[in-house]
């Protein structure tokens, strides 16, 4: 299994997986990334600088991938941990937990202070998962992401 950077070739194997995590959950509804016009282009959209979209691969297939990105509207030490999802069949294998801790180095990297997210209660895995990285729960929403179904909002201060 490799985690590398998002190509454009590799946006709609993203993109499916994304739209049939939150299918799956009951969660394709507005206000989600499910609709989000950036999630057919993740690789244009994370032509950014101190943004990155990273994919974990294996054999040329696409098992997941998950981003950081500069959300407009946060503190300038912040940053967004975005679209993190996984395959169905690739959950459970600490693949999530890989690219979670590539997309943290990553920050690091780029001077930010802090991560943000966002989800939902449905996706009770992976906030459990981001609860094991240090992410702790915030009472109010960051930033101005769009995503006004997210009812869970995370935030990790770096060390």
């Amino acid at each position: 299994m490799n985690i590398k950077l998002i190509s454009s070739a590799e946006n709609a194997a993203m993109a499916k997986i994304l739209r049939d995590s939150l299918t799956e959950f009951g969660l394709n509804i507005p206000g989600t990334a499910y609709f989000d016009e950036s999630t057919d282009r993740l690789y244009e959209s994370f032509q950014k600088e101190k943004a990155a979209y990273f994919v974990a691969e294996e054999n040329g297939e696409i098992l997941g991938g998950a981003g950081i990105y500069p959300t407009e509207g946060l503190p300038g030490d912040t940053v967004e941990l975005v679209k993190m999802y996984m395959s169905a069949s690739n959950r459970g294998k600490g693949i999530g937990k890989k690219l979670m801790l590539k997309c943290i180095d990553f920050a690091k990297s780029c001077g930010y202070k802090n991560i943000y997210l966002e989800t939902m209660p449905e996706l009770k895995a992976a906030v459990s998962a981001y609860e094991k990285l240090g992410f702790r729960m915030l009472d109010k929403p960051l930033g101005n992401t769009g995503h006004f179904s997210c009812t869970i909002w995370m935030f990790n201060e770096l060390s």
